[in-house]
């Protein structure tokens, strides 16, 4: 007992073992970043926005800035205008510049002497002791490596040791003694990867570290010395002139920040205002008139400047310094990284992530538990089964909260995706293995009952057995027309090729719309819809089949016309009549004790047999009654085009019965059909009021019509329209005795 418990038990779940292992190894080996990107994305987009620790204000270097100062890069004399009214008119804490003012970037057509003026002005400004953060950075820098290729330079210290770190591309200030200068205040502004979640902290240049631009800003915000930056191995303390700290921020790997975004770009939380803009105020700040001066002090004196952090940064797109971030899917302006860096450092709402193996256990857990309870068998797996699908999503819904509320970050893509498609492919294997079990039964009762049947049969354990149960069906009976002469035209084997290839084509497409097959009788085929499943919609279902039939018989006809002398010509003219007819009927397992079949029975049974038999009568391949008629109307609404053709009393029935020609889909059906379909209801009204003649000459203008005619398609006698012509002939000799209801009595079944 403890040996097969091992085998099919646990040994099973050993077998699923590997599949969370793989997770985990791809969640390490960095292989599902993107998945793990999109995941946090959402977190941070059910979360929503929260309230800013400080006042932002982005001073947008934009088009129209561009438009009216000219292609960047500008003379470093706008800079200095802007920075110093920031600062001295607006009273701003800090501004950092979140653009790169190297010599690099100087343009062969400027005036030399003009921005060489400005230049030295903006560093008088910045060297007078102005809190404004120039910008760093090592994107797009290159070095020769020992093997002779070029190189990026990296600014992580998981790329370069310590001793090897170079300084970043930044502006530079030339002194008379020919000294180089950087400024003295200055940020990295380079991110991991070029993306928008991580950025570097610290940079440990020999003899003056760098720091991230946000957390000098933040410093500057809080008022704190240069000197109070204390870099620790998994944190960086900012202390006051006391030594106290004051700001504790978190690293991962020695050197990285994930950043907590605070809000979509763009959002109300931050004040945008152009640089043009600012920049107008700034130089009316030294204007002779006034009334300028007032407004520039009025302007800067306005609610949101005092105290504020400032970021001048880029957002045209043709500077193209743009990247998605966890709120924007399209593109938007970088210089929010160090916005939300700036957010997050002084919120201290920092994000959280366990180790990673917290997350191997997790994962491990998460699917042991929802693979135990999606294989749970018996009378309980389906509760179970709800319950699998509960514990993932109950833990998807606390990796959520948990963001929400802690700003900590579980894992969800290695363990949900583990549990899933250990589970999944858990199921499989248990497939597997029950179809082992299955395919006993199936193969003692497969060949006389529906397939459906046996698989209800399976499902619920049980035997099977005689009875039936009275159900809402469409009954469905196929026949070749004339097929006796096929008999007598075709060679045994060759009729069994030619049955067993149309017998195919048209199960297949009865199985398809939902029918049962109940049984062949010789060519004909008996079908029933809506048992032992049901269907709402079977007569549509069954309509529609009958349509896709007929289309599917004129595709053999084709084919076999195609192949030549290989089948004689009764063969490629070979037509197939059917007959619906829906309604209440009982179906079951019908016959001995020891050999039934699963079929249908009653009236309605018997109606639907007697219109495939009077379509004979009136020339029609497909003949439904108004029963079938109202039931598919009322489920495929006017997608099946209909025509009625009589009210008929078939043989060994008392009550008559409306019946109708299925035409045709209704987007199928040509202009010529519906004027055919038009006259021959005008000409059945005449018809019915007695007045033969004029009956008479509208059925002659529909045969016309018709989409069947004799000697023009293939296997046709006659049609609806030349059947009636011929019966206003007869009434008009043989008139009707009495009060005429309309009701044609057959008198042959």
């Amino acid at each position: 007992m403890l040996k097969r418990f091992f085998i099919q038990g646990l040994g099973r779940y050993l077998l699923l073992l590997p599949v969370p292992l793989v997770w985990i190894a791809l969640g390490w080996g960095g292989g599902l970043k993107p998945l793990r990107d999109m995941a946090a994305d959402w977190r941070f987009r059910l979360r929503g926005p929260i309230e800013p620790p400080v006042r932002l204000i982005y001073v947008d270097i934009d088009s129209p800035s561009i438009k009216t100062l000219g292609n960047f890069p500008w003379n470093h004399e706008l800079f200095a205008e802007v920075c110093s009214a920031l600062v001295d008119a607006g009273k701003v804490k800090a501004v950092g510049i979140d653009v790169v003012m190297s010599d690099g970037g100087v343009p062969n057509v400027v005036d030399r002497a003009a921005w060489n003026a400005g230049h030295v002005k903006f560093g008088k400004l910045l060297f007078g002791g102005a809190p404004v953060v120039m910008a760093a950075s090592y994107a797009g820098m290159q070095r020769e490596g020992t093997d002779g290729k070029i190189i990026e330079v990296s600014p992580l210290l998981a790329d370069t040791p310590v001793d090897k770190l170079e300084p970043p591309e930044t502006a530079e200030w030339r002194v008379r003694n020919g000294m180089v200068l950087n400024p003295p205040l200055v940020g990295l502004i380079d991110s991991l990867g070029g993306d928008t979640r991580t950025v570097p902290l610290h940079v440990p240049l020999p003899g003056r570290p760098l720091y991230h631009l946000g957390l000098e800003l933040a410093r500057l915000e809080r008022g704190l010395p240069r000197d109070g930056v204390t870099v620790l191995d998994d944190r960086i303390e900012l202390r006051d002139a006391e030594g106290a700290p004051v700001l504790t921020v978190p690293m991962r790997d020695g050197q990285l920040l994930d950043i907590n975004w605070f809000s979509p770009w763009g959002s109300e939380q931050d004040l945008h205002v152009s640089f043009s803009h600012v920049l107008s105020y700034a130089l009316m700040r030294r204007s002779e008139d006034a009334e300028a001066r007032t407004a520039a002090e009025a302007f800067f004196a306005q609610e949101g400047f005092a105290d504020a952090i400032v970021l001048i940064g880029p957002v045209d797109r043709l500077l193209q310094d743009l990247a998605p971030t966890p709120f924007d899917d399209e593109p938007v302006p970088k210089v929010g990284v160090h916005g939300n860096v700036l957010k997050t450092i002084l919120s201290g709402r920092f994000i959280k992530t366990p180790p990673m193996w917290v997350e191997a256990l997790i994962a491990l857990t998460l699917t042991g538990v929802v693979t135990a309870l999606v294989l749970s068998a018996g009378r309980r797996g389906l509760w179970s089964r709800v319950a699998a699908i509960g514990v993932a999503g109950g833990y998807v819904a606390g990796v959520f909260l948990a963001f929400a509320k802690w700003d900590l970050i579980l894992p969800m893509v290695v363990p949900v995706g583990a549990a899933l498609s250990t589970s999944f492919l858990g199921v499989m294997v248990q497939l597997i293995i029950e179809e082992k079990q299955k395919s006993r039964i199936k193969g003692m009762f497969g060949t006389y009952v529906a397939p459906e049947l046996v698989d209800r049969m399976i499902s619920s354990g049980e035997e099977p057995k005689l009875g039936g149960v009275e159900a809402d069906i469409t009954a469905y009976f196929s026949d070749i027309r004339n097929f006796s002469t096929f008999s007598e035209k075709l060679t045994p084997p060759r009729l069994v090729e030619l049955m067993n290839e149309y017998l195919s084509a048209c199960t297949d497409i009865v199985q398809a719309e939902g029918g049962t097959l109940d049984k062949y009788i010789g060519d004909a085929v008996v079908a029933i819809y809506g048992a032992p499943l049901p269907l709402p919609d079977h007569a549509f279902r069954a309509c529609e089949a009958a349509l896709k039939v007929q289309a599917k018989v004129a595709e053999l006809r084709a084919k076999w016309t195609a192949e030549g002398d290989k089948w004689p010509g009764i063969v490629k003219q070979l037509q197939t009549r059917i007959g619906l007819n829906s309604g209440p009927a009982v179906v079951g397992n019908m016959g001995s004790t020891t050999r039934f079949n699963y079929t249908m029975m009653g009236d309605t049974v018997n109606l639907g047999a007697r219109m495939e038999t009077a379509a004979k009568t009136y020339g029609v391949f497909t003949m439904v009654t108004d029963a079938t008629k109202t039931q598919c109307e009322q489920h495929g609404g006017d997608r099946i085009v209909f025509r009625y053709l009589d009210q008929i009393q078939v043989k060994g029935r008392a009550q008559p019965v409306p019946i109708y020609e299925v035409m045709g889909f209704k987007d199928e059906i040509p202009d010529a059909t519906r004027e055919c379909i038009a006259l021959f209801e005008q000409a059945a009204e005449l018809y019915r009021r007695q007045r033969w003649d004029e009956a008479a000459v509208l059925f002659r203008r529909s045969a016309d019509l018709e989409p069947n005619y004799p000697g023009i398609t293939a296997g046709v006698s006659t049609n609806p329209s030349l059947v009636f012509v011929e019966r206003c002939l007869f009434m008009k000799d043989n008139p009707p005795v009495g009060d005429w209801d309309g009701v044609f009595v057959m008198t042959t079944k």
